[in-house]
């Protein structure tokens, strides 16, 4: 083998040893902020449509309950405008959920047994 050749194997052969490691990273450092976290758990909701039938996400609020090196873990509470009704002094909890920093594992609080459980809109509908 070439000189040329071998530097070539051994580039290869770094970027596979290496590339999961680079992916696995990748979610990690998106949530190592409040806001980042914020905005996964924003854009899941979105996307899964969870609250679609029960209350605008414009007429809610998500405030930060908990920091951890772990996670964050936000609540939910209705924003009490005069859009959105209700009255204006208060703003119920709707639903809390945990964003995990290393992971970008989302879970959900279920309020019946008041235990966190996996992030599943079917359940959360």
């Amino acid at each position: 083998m070439n000189k040329i050749s071998r530097r070539v194997m051994a580039t290869v052969i770094t970027i596979a040893l290496l590339s999961p490691m680079i992916v696995q990273a990748g979610p990690a450092s998106h949530l190592r902020s409040e806001d980042a976290a914020l905005s996964l758990l924003l854009r899941t909701l979105k996307r899964d449509r969870v609250y679609a039938r029960r209350i605008s996400l414009d007429c809610v609020t998500f405030v930060t309950e908990e920091k951890t090196d772990a996670y964050f873990q936000f609540v939910l509470r209705e924003n009490h405008t005069a859009p959105c009704g209700g009255d204006p002094e208060t703003s119920p909890v709707v639903d809390r959920y945990r964003i995990y920093r290393a992971s970008g594992k989302i879970e959900w609080l279920e309020p019946v047994e008041n235990n966190w459980q996996r992030y599943n809109p079917a359940k959360i509908r």
